[in-house]
């Protein structure tokens, strides 16, 4: 496992960036000339409640290197269980992690399932680069269409695997805007596709937290029967209030979120 908590977020990064080519051209058009006030509020990741590479397992890649527990989160109706983590940094990105309820799905899904698992060394699991390791199996473009009819989610791991699905603007350190209404329409001026899902914005000043995000790139994937092109991973904006006592609030709110996976939903097949 890495060490240093920099090492593997540039590592995340830069693998998010292989399959998300619009991350590049946002931070142009959001960022002042020096682009350093883009800070990452948090990233996501997802996993399937297998003991092998549940979420646990991926939440020690974190806790070693500072991170601790310190919410969790229930999606009845996409099957979900996740919860987040902070730094003893606190400018140090959050991290998201969810993973999917097996049992609570179709025999086929929970077969295609545990037979992706299988594929997977145990060694992988506890290795530096695990997290931003890909798939360590291959579906056919059938078996990638059956898990969409059940669930996106698993429809996306199928396809992507261990890698964040999103990096977040924190708007709260952006030098050129400072509320969420104003970022997305530089977005959609600029051309970025935006979630709709729930509204635009999810959340309120009310919840402290406010958020958008882009629809994923589409990408192109090389299943067991060809390549297809499908929705890959997008980008966050995040502004977050001040709570009563004036800290800034650090949680997650489960309405909000639950809008947001939907970012990756596959628009035509």
């Amino acid at each position: 496992m890495h060490t240093d908590v920099n090492t593997l977020f540039d590592n995340l990064w830069q693998n998010y960036l292989t399959v998300t080519p619009s991350a590049d051209k946002i931070h142009d058009l959001l960022g002042s000339t020096q682009k350093d006030d883009i800070i990452n509020d948090h990233i996501a990741l997802r996993t399937f409640n297998i003991e092998k590479v549940g979420l646990e397992k991926l939440a020690a890649h974190f806790l070693a290197i500072g991170y601790k527990e310190c919410g969790e989160y229930h999606f009845e109706a996409k099957k979900l269980y996740a919860k987040h983590y902070e730094h003893s940094d606190p400018t140090q990105p959050k991290v998201f992690i969810s993973e999917l309820l097996v049992e609570k799905c179709s025999p086929e899904l929970q077969a295609i399932v545990t037979d992706m698992v299988a594929q997977i060394d145990e060694s992988a699991v506890t290795a530096d680069n695990f997290l931003y390791s890909g798939t360590h199996w291959q579906v056919s473009t059938d078996t990638y269409k059956k898990l969409l009819a059940e669930s996106e989610y698993a429809a996306w791991m199928s396809a992507w695997g261990y890698r964040a699905n999103h990096f977040t603007v924190n708007i709260n350190t952006l030098a050129k805007f400072d509320n969420i209404h104003d970022v997305n329409q530089a977005l959609k001026d600029a051309g970025f596709a935006l979630n709709t899902s729930g509204g635009e914005v999810k959340g309120s000043p009310e919840v402290l937290l406010e958020q958008s995000s882009t629809l994923a790139d589409e990408y192109a994937v090389t299943f067991s029967d060809g390549d297809m092109r499908i929705p890959s991973c997008f980008y966050e904006f995040a502004i977050r209030y001040p709570k009563p006592d004036g800290e800034i609030y650090t949680g997650f709110v489960a309405a909000s979120a639950d809008k947001i996976f939907e970012s990756t939903n596959a628009r035509l097949l």
